[in-house]
C-alpha cells in the first residue's frame, strides 16, 4: 500500500529521513507530505515513531480529474468497501491547489456522493447512519491530480501527550523536534534552550537523545480500524520501547524569565518520561553565562511579537540577545524567528538561514555555527 506522510512546510528533508530510516521506500516528495510504499505494520510503526510528521494516511488512490464529473467517477471507481463498513462513519475535507477544481465545498460534497453510491451498490443499502468507525476521508487536489486518503492518525501527530498546558505562544512540537536536529545535539554538548517556555524544545531533545518514540504514550484512530490486525500496534509500541536507550549522558537546560511557565515545563517533561535529563530554572536570556568548562549549542524560539510583547519590544529584546549570545562562543546558537530583520537587530549574519513554519508563521531558522564551533 501506499502512505501519506504530512508535514509542516521545510520539514519534508527530515521528514523523508525519518521514513528511510523505519526502511520504508519514499515515492514522491512534494511540500508539506511525503509518499512512501509500506505494509500494514508501517501504519503504525511510522504513527508512533516519526518525530516531523503530521499525519499518516492511506492512499485510497489517484487520478486526473478537471471536472466534478471525473472526480466523482474516480472516487467511485476505488475500493472503499475494503476500509468502510456499511455502520460506519466517513466524513470529508481536505484541498485543491492549482486545479480547475478548486472549490473545496463542491469537491467534498461529489467525494462524499461517490464514496455512498460506491458503498451502497457493496452493501445493498440507501441510507448510512454512520454511528460507527470514523474513517476521516481526505482529498488533495494539485494541478488536477486527485489524491484521495484515509486518516489513520486522527489527533495530529505534533501532539506527543505530553503537554496539556503550555505557555501563551506554544512551538509545535514537530518543529521542536526538526529544530533540535538541526541543531545536531550530542552526549558530551549541553543543549540549552533560554525562552524554554512549556519546555518543548528541551524536551523533544532529551526524547531524542534517549530513542523515546514520540507517539509511544498515545493512541491513533487507526487502532479501531476493523481492517487492520489489532497486534501490529502492540507490536509497534513493544519494539519502540525496547530500543529506549538511557544509557548516555546528555543533558538539557531549559530556563525562562517566567518562572509560572516553568512549573507547566516541569510536568511536561515528568509526562514524557525525561525529567531527569532537563533541568529547569528561571533566568534571563540577555544575562545567561555559560557554565564554565562545558561545550553547549543554544537552541531557541523568542518571542515574535506576534503574541507575546510589542515589535519595538522585541527589537529591543534582540539587540540584548545577540550582545549577550556573543559572550556564549564558542558555542553553536540556533534561533527560530520570523522577524525580517533579525540579523540586523541580532548584530550578526547567520552561517545558514533555513525557511520554517510556526503553524501558519513563516520563519527563519538562522544557524550560527561557524566560527562557532564546539
Amino acid at each position: 500500500m501506499q502512505l501519506v506522510a504530512t508535514c509542516m512546510f521545510g520539514l519534508e528533508r527530515f521528514l523523508g529521513d525519518e521514513i528511510d530510516a523505519l526502511g520504508c521506500k519514499r515515492i514522491e516528495t512534494i511540500d508539506g507530505r511525503v509518499v512512501f510504499e509500506a505494509t500494514e505494520k508501517d501504519i503504525a510503526k511510522t504513527n508512533i515513531n516519526l518525530r516531523c510528521a503530521e499525519r499518516i494516511l492511506i492512499s485510497v488512490g489517484s487520478f486526473e480529474a478537471r471536472t466534478f464529473t471525473e472526480l466523482f467517477d474516480g472516487v467511485k471507481s476505488l475500493p472503499w468497501e475494503n476500509y468502510i463498513g456499511k455502520n460506519d462513519a466517513f466524513p470529508v475535507k481536505g484541498h485543491s491547489i492549482k486545479s480547475t477544481l478548486f472549490s473545496v465545498p463542491d469537491c467534498q460534497s461529489i467525494i462524499k456522493k461517490a464514496v455512498v453510491e460506491r458503498l451502497s451498490s457493496k452493501y445493498g443499502i440507501k441510507w448510512f447512519e454512520e454511528t460507527g468507525i470514523l474513517y476521516q476521508i481526505e482529498f488533495f487536489i494539485l494541478k488536477d491530480k486527485v489524491t484521495v486518503m484515509i486518516d489513520t492518525s486522527g489527533v495530529g501527530l505534533h501532539k506527543r501527550g505530553y503537554r496539556p498546558a503550555a505557555g501563551a505562544a506554544p512551538l509545535r512540537e514537530t518543529l521542536a523536534a526538526a529544530m533540535v536536529l538541526t541543531s545536531r545535539p550530542r552526549e558530551n554538548v549541553l543543549l540549552w534552550d533560554p525562552f524554554c517556555g512549556s519546555g518543548t524544545i528541551p524536551i523533544e531533545a532529551a526524547m531524542i537523545m534517549t530513542n523515546r518514540a514520540p507517539g509511544l504514550n498515545r493512541e491513533f484512530s487507526a487502532e479501531k480500524f476493523d481492517f487492520l490486525n489489532k497486534i501490529i500496534w502492540k507490536e509497534a509500541r513493544e519494539e519502540a520501547r525496547a530500543l529506549i536507550d538511557d544509557s548516555n549522558a546528555f543533558e538539557a537546560f531549559g530556563s525562562d524569565i517566567d518562572k509560572n511557565v516553568l512549573e507547566f515545563a516541569k510536568e511536561n517533561a515528568k509526562r514524557a518520561g525525561v525529567s531527569d535529563r532537563i533541568k529547569f530554572f528561571e533566568a534571563d536570556a540577555r544575562k545567561i553565562k555559560k557554565p564554565e568548562d562545558r561545550r553547549g549549542t543554544i537552541v531557541c524560539n523568542p518571542p515574535y511579537g506576534e503574541r507575546l510583547l510589542t515589535p519595538k519590544e522585541i527589537e529591543v529584546l534582540y539587540r540584548e540577545v545577540g550582545k549577550n549570545f556573543a559572550s556564549l562562543a564558542p558555542w553553536q546558537v540556533y534561533i527560530l524567528s520570523s522577524c525580517f530583520d533579525f540579523e540586523g537587530l541580532y548584530g550578526k549574519r547567520a552561517d545558514k538561514v533555513r525557511k520554517l513554519y510556526n503553524g501558519m508563521i513563516p520563519c527563519n531558522l538562522y544557524q550560527y555555527f561557524k566560527n562557532n564551533k564546539i
